[in-house]
């Protein structure tokens, strides 16, 4: 019988929230003949700026057979029902990126069709006002969705926020319980063989670690996939220029959101993630826009309590690896690139990032073709949350400041400006099945930020339907349900509250 070709051993090279979502998920995946090892090392601080997610990282514990309950008190963590986008299409402008549906279709045709054309006859209702997440948020209410496609309470979906420190400490204890090696060091070498293929990295103290697959999770350096393997940066900071980002946490307000807040600023914009001891704060901003020192002050004066902590500063190019997945070495997290967390999508990547792998799980010969495969689909995925991120710039009327003059103006990529185009027209989200965004987000940005088509799906004026009654019942329905649910402090006093 020849000898099994199999993975053996596998080496996550980097800790934070990156490292130990790989090495829990692969200690889930992989129960029986490979070895897991992580390194890292407790001088080396993590990032740590994105604590808010999307609802697929739901999917991600549940996989992992997490209580959400108990993952939430462990992480001080709290829910998010969405994104509240301010002074992003104007100064003055408020929006609503919701998670769930507008409403619940009552026909072929799509609500929001039937919306615009009351629009057309005078109804100034905002379609949000038919959100199920946005009537729950702006109320400061929550409760879980319904399963019940029957009852409107199904047409929302949520996600967390939640402490990134110690959402990697919690999956510390999930890995080490299943098997994970980790061993505390920093990397001094990484050897090489002949084909240039990673065979083993070396610590400061002599420590030798063999691997057969390295997963790169070092952090902006790369320190395998760039600095051994040297894969290439495409930089996309011609379209999206912010590169710094000034951090700090803050004393907790009375205002227990359910939702993250972005507030544009004069060269940037400002996030607000209320935790349940906190509230994390942060000001991502483009340098050549504006003073390091100027972007530090405007943080601090704009935060709801009391800083907490001395800001923390960052610098990053963002884009992505030209190869995510090359030889025996795959990158995750910011080895694997950066889009500033608008939209909440860095821990999705790392997810998504794991998932394919897995998908697409080798052996020891590392075939071409699959590692191939696995970067094509990651940078379509990539590329497709950078163009969602680009329209939140690219839709502005904002003209106060040179950043906001600079996106209105510049050019972005033909795919971007087709959906724009196609939107703009016809009402229509055009979009590759597989994308993370679906229509509910596009239909926020493009809306929210003014985008407003000049006609509506004309299948609608061929349908039987009594649109006004349908959505003035819609709202009251929604309405009256978000009335029914406990506040978000209330829910999370009963059922996941982090010890004080």
């Amino acid at each position: 019988m020849p000898e099994s070709r199999n993975i053996r051993r596998v080496a996550v090279i980097g800790g934070g929230t990156a490292g130990w979502m790989a090495a829990a998920a692969l200690a889930n995946a992989l129960q029986h003949g490979v070895a897991i090892e992580l390194i890292e090392s407790d001088d080396i601080g993590t990032v740590g700026v994105g604590e808010a997610t999307i609802p697929p990282i739901k999917l991600f514990n549940a996989q992992l057979g997490i209580d959400e309950n108990d993952f939430l008190k462990c992480t001080y963590g709290s829910f998010k029902l969405g994104i509240e986008f301010v002074d992003w299409g104007w100064t003055g402008n408020r929006y609503f990126h919701p998670f769930g549906t507008f409403g619940a279709d009552f026909d072929a045709v799509t609500l929001h069709h039937y919306w615009l054309r009351e629009r057309q006859r005078g109804d100034t209702t905002p379609l949000s006002d038919y959100s199920m997440a946005w009537a729950a948020a702006r109320a400061n209410r929550f409760d879980k969705p319904t399963s019940d496609r029957r009852l409107v309470q199904s047409t929302m979906d949520y996600a967390y926020h939640f402490d990134a420190s110690r959402y990697a400490l919690y999956l510390r204890g999930y890995g080490e319980k299943r098997g994970v090696t980790r061993h505390e060091g920093k990397v001094a070498t990484v050897e090489q063989d002949a084909r240039g293929f990673v065979s083993a990295v070396q610590l400061e103290d002599g420590r030798r670690i063999e691997a057969d697959l390295f997963i790169d999770c070092s952090g902006f350096r790369g320190l395998l996939i760039q600095g051994a393997l040297d894969s290439g940066y495409d930089d996309w900071t011609h379209w999206l220029p912010c590169d710094r980002a000034v951090a700090v946490p803050c004393a907790s307000s009375d205002d227990f959101t359910p939702y993250t807040r972005s507030t544009a600023r004069d060269a940037g914009w400002q996030w607000r993630i209320p935790l349940q001891h906190r509230t994390g704060n942060g000001y991502v901003y483009a340098s050549s826009f504006l003073d390091d020192d100027v972007a530090q002050a405007t943080l601090l004066a704009n935060l709801d309590g009391e800083a907490l902590a001395e800001p923390r500063r960052l610098a990053f190019t963002t884009g992505r690896r030209k190869q995510f997945w090359n030889r025996n070495v795959v990158a995750l997290g910011l080895a694997s690139g950066f889009l500033e967390p608008l939209e909440s999508t860095s821990i999705h990547l790392i997810q998504s990032g794991i998932n394919r792998l897995l998908a697409l799980w080798p052996d020891r010969d590392f075939d071409p073709l699959v590692a191939a495969e696995y970067n094509k689909l990651t940078a379509r995925e990539f590329e497709r949350v950078r163009d969602f991120i680009i329209l939140h710039y690219k839709a502005t009327t904002r003209a106060d400041t040179p950043l906001w003059r600079h996106v209105a103006a510049m050019d972005i990529p033909d795919e971007l400006a087709n959906k724009i185009a196609h939107f703009a027209a016809h009402a229509r989200v055009v979009a590759d099945p597989g994308e993370l965004f679906v229509n509910v987000s596009w239909l926020a940005v493009f809306l929210g930020q003014g985008i407003i088509p000049a006609r509506y799906d004309p299948l609608a004026d061929a349908r039987n339907v009594d649109a006004p009654r349908l959505l003035s019942g819609l709202k009251r329905v929604i309405g009256e349900a978000a009335d029914a649910m406990p506040t978000h402090r209330d829910y999370i006093a009963r059922h996941c509250s982090s010890p004080r």
